[in-house]
């Protein structure tokens, strides 16, 4: 019945659309063109049924010939050659679509036409409802950006914020349920952009750019399985219509510097392209910092030694990035898909500062000043072509080919000098510091989906060919010719090669109130880490299998989703590079070339309700064992503090979350997101066991009130907790902003104001860490470092 009346509709409104021009009669030895394509819907992506499609004088605009698409939102239209014809497709409640009908022979094929939804209906009806902002599929959670008004007015980041599951802490880390290992996805893919710090990036680009975050707890056998948390996906606005579309953002941050990014989409007949490109300059910024090492006595309290530094760190730098994709419709079963990604970052840093050991009786036995001055550069690209093939019986039926090329690169440089009042012995020599080290992989997939009105099919597999690399020498300046000489335990060169072989299997079934979705990976993995000189080879063979498991269950205006996977955490360049950094000599870092990946078992199970706004509950346990930590240790004889990696103990994390999105009235909505974590670690380095547990969590808050004229206002209140840390706990941190906007010409341009962080002149960020004692037994050091 529904059926019959929406055609009755759509050639009611077909026929008012055309009745006022008569066609002409088309002479008989006149030969035909013929006009085909489907229509798509582009908000889900699935054919339209019963949409009136017209083939109009291009010149004159009059009526030709028109149809309804079929159910498979199939059309095909016939009328006489020698006219410059256009392709209209109307339907109620959707934009006007029109095409240019460009003939190869005497044919036109338009391929897939992408209807989006219209605000207004029949030009008397505007439709006044609230678009969602959060949606509960049953693996995941979407915001939907494009529908957060604030999305004109801030950067990626802060909009990173209002997430449900994610936070970001005072040093704009980004972290997923607490935990910093995650994947972060461009469109479904790894980027270049993401590789290094993702924070970066993100500050530069505007919300804007985005059309939504997905936060996938519960990855499907489809995704890879590295990422402990889950992954992160986030998908760039693109536009599928005809013609073009360029949108330009620009501002100015007072901490941040100055940022621009233009977007562009173009589509012509079969050709589109999708795109952006972005560029951020930070300017010099300084902070003063201090950091405590005391050095405890066995059995005592009272302190054996302390060494204090106090001083200046400052950095700047500019980012350049860009992304892009280009497709080409062979026909409405061939689609072939070209990508790319580039960045580019570069930084500078001054940091200055003053180190004073005292021993017991508060006697100063080492004195220096230290100027270090560094360089550093972050390149990464991308490159991919995808093709894939379509089924004449199901055109949502699937093979996917696909191929994508990634390149990353960070050269740093440093060059220290100490200053000419120094005293006692270990002060350290002038020296320069050079580190080469990046990523180049190579992915090959095959991806194949089935779906069906209840069961869906997915298969595949995937190759991923990795070679990490560092280089790496440090030279230090001789007393005896005042030149500097390599410093032989510091000169390398550092191969580590990982190659992942995986397939899967996965099947999704949708019932009226149920939704299961389910599958297995299997992961080969294997490794061959060497040295140039010296040091031994590391090889490594193992295998993983990774179960998936999601339910959901729909009730009247809410759902409940429960979900199981494990995940796997695999160490990357920077956990691994063995390269010693210097920058600060009594805290150096250094990566560990041994290290192992780590499994984690995840649960979790949540609530949602869509009766006004949204509301988002869950709740999630993880454990996992021989888990990367990151940790320090201390030498008494030195008073140097090294910071490392290493695959100790476990780690168990029981959470809740609870997310709002609640429209007060019409003008005012108010948004919560926020999370209790309650953490337990143990393990043992070095012989000594650590052992820490505590709460973590965060809560921020959004509210903003919607004025007549165009104008909105908007406050941010938020605060992350301390986190725990095998050895100890890191900073708190309080956030605030408030923002200003006003849209003009018909919402086309929008101007914004922002002050973010007001107060932040009154926030101390600070560490603590209880380290271990290499040369004093048992290890009992304590070591605090704060940073303001």
């Amino acid at each position: 019945m529904k059926q019959i009346l929406l055609t009755v509709l759509c050639c009611y409104f077909s026929t008012l659309l055309f009745a006022q021009t008569k066609t002409a009669p088309i002479a008989p030895a006149v030969p035909n063109i013929t006009v085909k394509g489907t229509i798509i819907d582009s908000a889900v992506n699935k054919p339209m049924g019963y949409v009136t499609v017209a083939l109009q004088d291009a010149a004159t605009k009059a009526p030709v010939k028109s149809t309804l698409a079929k159910d498979d939102g199939s059309f095909e239209l016939k009328a006489p050659e020698g006219k410059t014809y256009q392709l209209v497709a109307v339907f109620i409640g959707y934009a006007t679509k029109t095409i240019p009908v460009k003939l190869t022979g005497n044919t036109f094929n338009a391929g897939r036409i992408l209807l989006s939804a219209s605000s207004k209906q029949l030009k008397e009806v505007t439709v006044t409802a609230v678009r969602p902002v959060m949606k509960q599929e049953v693996d995941r959670l979407s915001y939907d950006v494009q529908a957060d008004p604030e999305s004109k007015s801030i950067t990626a980041l802060d909009m990173i914020r209002k997430v449900p599951l994610l936070s970001v802490d005072g040093n704009d880390a980004i972290k997923l349920r607490g935990n910093d290992n995650y994947k972060i996805l461009i469109n479904g893919k790894e980027s270049a952009m993401m590789a290094k710090n993702p924070s970066d990036v993100l500050k530069s680009m505007p919300a804007a750019n985005i059309e939504k975050i997905e936060v996938i707890t519960t990855p499907p056998a489809k995704y890879d399985a590295e990422g402990l948390a889950g992954i992160i996906n986030i998908i760039t606005k693109k536009n599928a219509d005809q013609g073009y579309n360029v949108s330009i953002n620009t501002g100015y941050n007072s901490v941040y510097g100055e940022r621009a990014n233009v977007n562009l989409t173009v589509k012509q007949g079969k050709f589109g392209f999708s795109g952006y490109a972005g560029y951020n300059y930070r300017p010099l910024r300084t902070l003063s910092f201090e950091n405590m090492t005391t050095f405890f006595k066995p059995q005592s309290t009272d302190p054996q030694s302390t060494l204090s530094q106090t001083g200046t760190r400052g950095n700047s730098g500019k980012n350049l990035y860009g992304s892009g994709e280009l497709s080409y419709e062979v026909d409405t079963l061939n689609l072939i898909t070209g990508m790319f990604d580039f960045y580019n970052g570069k930084s500078n840093s001054q940091n200055y500062q003053v180190t004073t050991q005292r021993d017991s009786a508060d006697a100063v036995t080492q004195f220096y000043r230290l100027f270090n001055n560094g360089t550093g550069e972050f390149k990464g690209s991308d490159v991919g072509l995808n093709y894939q093939l379509g089924f004449k019986k199901n055109k949502e039926q699937l093979l996917t080919v696909s191929y994508k090329y990634n390149y990353n690169n960070n050269l740093q440089t440093s060059e220290a000098t100490k200053g000419n009042d120094f005293s006692g012995e270990g002060v350290p020599k002038d020296y320069r510091q050079y580190n080469n080290s990046g990523s180049k992989q190579h992915a090959f997939q095959l991806d194949y989906i089935q779906p069906s009105k209840i069961l869906t099919v997915e298969a595949g597999g995937k190759v991923t060919l990795r070679n990490n690399y560092s280089q790496f020498n440090t030279d230090v300046k001789s007393d005896v010719d005042n030149e500097y000489h390599a410093d032989t335990a510091q000169v390398n060169n550092f191969t580590y090669k990982q190659n992942i072989y995986g397939v899967y299997n996965s099947y999704s079934v949708k019932l009226t109130k149920w939704a299961f979705k389910g599958g297995m990976r299997l992961e080969h993995t294997t490794v061959n880490a060497n040295f140039a000189i010296g040091k031994p080879v590391v090889n490594q063979d193992y295998d993983n299998f990774v179960p998936s498991v999601s339910v959901q269950r729909s009730l009247k205006s809410s759902s409940l989703t429960l979900g199981f996977t494990q995940r796997i955490q695999r160490p990357g360049i920077y956990q691994l590079n063995p390269y010693t950094d210097n920058s600060n000599p009594q805290y150096r870092n250094v990566g560990n070339p041994n290290l192992k990946a780590a499994v984690t078992n995840n649960f979790e199970l949540g609530y949602s309700n869509f009766a006004k706004g949204s509301i988002n509950l869950s709740t999630n346990y993880s454990f996992a064992n021989n888990t990367v930590q990151n940790l320090a240790s201390v030498d008494t004889a030195t008073g140097v503090t090294t910071t490392t990696y290493a695959n100790v103990g476990s780690n168990k994390n029981w959470g809740f979350d609870l997310n709002v999105n609640y429209p007060i009235t019409s003008k005012l909505n108010v948004n919560i997101n926020s999370e209790l974590l309650f953490v337990w670690l143990k393990g043992y380095y070095n012989g000594s066991l650590f052992s820490n547990s505590g709460k973590q969590g965060h809560i921020f808050t959004y509210t903003t009130y919607k004025f007549n004229g165009g104008y909105r206002a908007g406050l941010n209140i938020g605060y992350d907790s301390r986190y725990v840390l095998l050895q100890g706990k890191d900073n708190y941190f309080f956030f605030s902003s408030i923002s200003g906007s006003k849209t003009m010409f018909k919402e086309k341009l929008s101007l914004s104001l922002n002050v973010n962080n007001p107060f932040k002149k009154f926030n101390k960020l600070d560490f603590y860490t209880k380290a271990m004692a290499l040369k004093l037994t048992p290890p009992i050091t304590t070591f605090i470092a704060p940073l303001m």
